[in-house]
């Protein structure tokens, strides 16, 4: 795609970091202005993390205009709002494929870019990572900064705040920025702050702190007048330090802010005066999600991560139909399980909407806790209500749930805690790619001992496994699900228990037998009819457990059938067909097993129907995959 240079006469003229450089105060904001149009018009086609984006505009170029990428290295966490960023690095050309099949990451990535210095797309990683290309940087006796942007939301996450200690302790020199959105740290933001910041940062303060210790050296009992000093610069600066400095002080980082992060001027300036500042610095930018478009602005959720929308309304495009996504109906059953089991607490880990718990925080706010970007925390306080008598089922996006294994293992599994784990998202996810494809749930939680891992044919399905894992006590329960829009409906039926560990015979056959697993059972449905044209006859097995299998029915099939295939949305390695594989080798069974399931490589983005046709996951792939093995 090229650039109209007629509509976009500044940011056409951008091809890498040198270019922004050259740019004068009025041109860095036609570019601001040019950029926020060209965002808002290409993501209203591809769909993509919109708001995040809008929101550090300014700062991106601000950063541009004084360092030096690949040089200088610039680390964003999550990386969600690094579409500026990439747009103005090389590959604004290229910017209408972004999250599209062999098109542009909706995420930073090595493999991408020279200019991306950390691949990423979960949160909380940019400090720690800066920290050691600052330690590598003075391994190497070189001279680049290393500048690190993070989210306040970020800052939930234990990682984050692990680096924050060791980074602020080690003295380093490296650049934090504090990107805050939703003034959950400080509402110190004006003129004063601003003043105060610049008197800080300023070489009249520094030259004043400089006297000082320059004083304590020169005369007698310097330790005595040193610890002096301290209380003296202490005093000095607590009267020019705000209020959320103080933590960050506290952690060994000089602390500077808050400012206007839309105000590139601004931003350039106190980056400038702090940049040859020695040690670890921190500084507090204050911005809007959704910046410059008011749509986003009003509803920085919605148009946080958004599909095809007008971008003269900020409406969605209207779809076909709309059917009930896995989400939704997870969310139903929420609400229908909080109703008939008093006291059902719900936890999610800063994705309250995304697991589809804001109806139910809504309708139940103190049954709900949202512990923010602290997967960990999420499984460990829910274990500790659920060993308390409370009833609780923890939401997590199956790729979120990797951040919090050990938890998993030791404070649930090893005590049995019957904690119940909803994880959505769980198979391949779409155009977020690599880092948020559920790919690797089933192969994980089935090395855990004392687990029980279930996975619904539909939706309907869902509510009963819910119900089932809140009612038994004596193990953790998870049940998996995917994206996207859900099988079946929701029927008036009466709940109830599924029979730990059982399976279902959906569809007769006598030629091979197929066992599904959750999202490919309907696939595997539809290759049976297909197959059946061209006289194979196959029987599709509901495998809804994956742990425990349900053994009376294997040993069943062994007896009658020399053929099998299973086929689930999970890796090969530590999957549910690895565990049949071990069952009928132990069985002694002599016939022919293929299994269909991702490969053991990471997947790239695209669409979830792109992507299961390319790995043979979709009916097509099923039909292939069964000829073949009774050929």
């Amino acid at each position: 795609m090229s650039m109209d240079a007629e509509k976009y006469p500044t940011l056409s003229g951008i091809d890498t970091p040198d270019d922004v450089k050259k740019l004068k105060s009025g041109g860095r904001k036609r570019l601001a202005k040019e950029l926020r149009r060209f965002i808002i018009e290409s993501v209203a086609e591809t769909g993509g993390h919109l708001a995040p984006s809008l929101g550090v505009i300014e700062l991106t170029i601000a950063l541009l205009s004084l360092y030096s990428p690949p040089f200088d290295k610039i680390v964003w966490d999550v990386g969600h709002q690094a579409y500026a960023y990439k747009i103005l690095t090389g590959r604004k050309n290229r910017f209408d494929t972004i999250r599209q099949l062999d098109g542009l990451s909706g995420f930073p990535k090595l493999v991408e870019s020279k200019y991306d210095a950390f691949g990423v797309g979960h949160a909380s990683t940019s400090i720690g990572a800066a920290y050691g290309m600052a330690v590598a940087r003075d391994f190497h006796k070189k001279k680049n900064s290393v500048i690190a942007i993070i989210g306040d939301g970020a800052l939930t996450g234990g990682v984050a705040l692990e680096g924050l200690n060791n980074a602020g302790g080690s003295g380093r020199d490296m650049l934090v920025i504090l990107n805050d959105n939703e003034m959950s740290i400080s509402k110190n933001v004006g003129a004063l702050s601003k003043y105060l910041t610049e008197i800080i940062a300023g070489p009249k303060y520094r030259k004043l702190k400089g006297g000082i210790w320059g004083l304590a050296g020169k005369v007698p009992l310097t330790d005595q007048l040193r610890y002096i000093g301290h209380k003296l610069e202490d005093s000095i600066k607590s009267l020019v330090t705000v209020q959320p400095g103080m933590l960050f002080e506290g952690l060994g980082f000089d602390y500077y802010g808050p400012i206007d992060g839309h105000n590139i001027d601004e931003l350039i300036k106190i980056l400038f005066e702090i940049e040859d500042l020695k040690g670890p610095k921190l500084l507090h930018i204050m911005t809007k999600k959704g910046k410059g478009y008011p749509p986003a602005e009003t509803d920085a959720s919605k148009f946080h991560g958004i599909s095809c929308f007008d971008p003269v309304t900020g409406e969605k495009r209207a779809s076909p139909d709309s059917p009930q996504t896995y989400t939704g109906a997870f969310g139903d059953a929420m609400l229908e399980l909080a109703e008939k089991i008093p006291g059902l607490c719900a936890i999610t880990a800063a994705m309250e909407i995304g697991t589809g718990l804001d109806r139910f925080h809504k309708k139940y706010p103190e049954r709900f806790f949202d512990v923010g970007i602290a997967e960990g925390l999420a499984l460990l306080f829910g274990a500790s209500l659920r060993l308390s008598g409370v009833p609780v089922v923890a939401a997590i996006y199956s790729s979120f749930l990797q951040r919090a294994y050990d938890q998993v293992i030791h404070d649930i599994a090893l005590q049995k805690i019957p904690l119940v784990l909803a994880l959505d998202r769980a198979g391949i996810v779409g155009e977020d790619g690599p880092t948020h494809h559920g790919a690797f749930d089933l192969s994980f939680l089935r090395s855990v001992p004392d687990i029980i891992v279930s996975a619904p044919k539909d939706v309907e399905e869902l509510r009963h496994l819910l119900y089932t894992g809140l009612m038994q006590d004596k193990m953790p329960f998870a049940v998996r699900f995917p994206r996207g829009c859900g099988l079946g409906d929701c029927s008036p039926e009466k709940l109830h228990e599924i029979e730990i560990g059982s399976w279902e015979k959906l569809r007769k056959g006598g030629d091979i037998a197929v066992l599904a697993v959750g999202s490919m059972v309907e696939n595997s449905i539809i290759a049976s009819a297909e197959l059946a044209g061209s006289g194979i006859e196959t029987a599709v097995i509901n495998a809804r457990f994956v742990k425990p299998l349900d053994t009376d029915m294997l040993d069943n099939l062994l007896g009658k059938y020399s053929r099998i295939v299973t086929v689930e949305e999970n890796v090969f390695p530590g999957g549910f067909g690895e565990g049949v594989a071990a069952y009928l080798a132990g069985a002694g069974w002599g016939g022919k097993f293929s299994r269909i399931a991702i490969p053991d490589r990471f997947i790239q983005h695209g669409t979830r129907e792109e992507l299961l046709h390319m790995l043979g996951l979709d009916p097509e792939g099923n039909c292939e995959a069964i000829k073949k093995l009774l050929s």
